[in-house]
């Protein structure tokens, strides 16, 4: 089942780079405590997710912690080294960028979804999600090759 505003954000494990290392973290932990915008897409360096969706955060970015957003995060099923050089091409770094390597997470949140009929094997649906305190107060998921309500832009309007 997909995840529903008043749930609380499920715990799995997760890979962030810190000091270009890969450090494991709980999703729980992680997001348990401030306010987060989290988006989740396909795949890192990929064509929409690349052109718009991460561009978007990054633009954003002031305007969204202004509304009061401790941390942005984005987060793909790819290994933590793609999401660190991905998110370091993109100048991403007021962002987060959270690897969900074995789609142990997007299975968690009821969003993941087989694209192995596109050779991606299984992925993360496009979505974004505010979370307080862990616990997820607005969440938009978008329908297969849309790109609208998880836009940093719709996000923004509903902070």
């Amino acid at each position: 089942m997909t995840i529903q505003v008043n749930d609380a954000v499920p715990s799995a494990k997760v890979k962030v780079i810190v000091g270009g290392d890969a450090s494991e973290v709980d999703t729980a932990e992680y997001f348990g405590a401030g306010k987060s915008v989290l988006f989740g897409l396909p795949g890192a360096f990929t064509p929409t997710c690349s052109q718009a969706h991460l561009p978007g955060y990054v633009v954003q970015a002031d305007e969204i912690k202004a509304k009061g957003v401790d941390r942005i995060v984005c987060m793909s099923v790819n290994d933590a080294f793609v999401m660190g050089a991905w998110g370091k091409s993109s100048n991403a770094e007021a962002l987060e960028m959270l690897a969900d390597g074995n789609c142990e997470f997007s299975k968690a949140m009821g969003l993941d979804f087989d694209g192995s009929g596109f050779g991606m094997g299984q992925r993360c649906k496009r979505f974004a999600a505010i979370i307080d305190n862990g616990t997820v107060t607005h969440v938009f998921v978008e329908a297969p090759g849309e790109f609208e309500v998880s836009s940093a832009e719709h996000v923004l309007k509903n902070l």
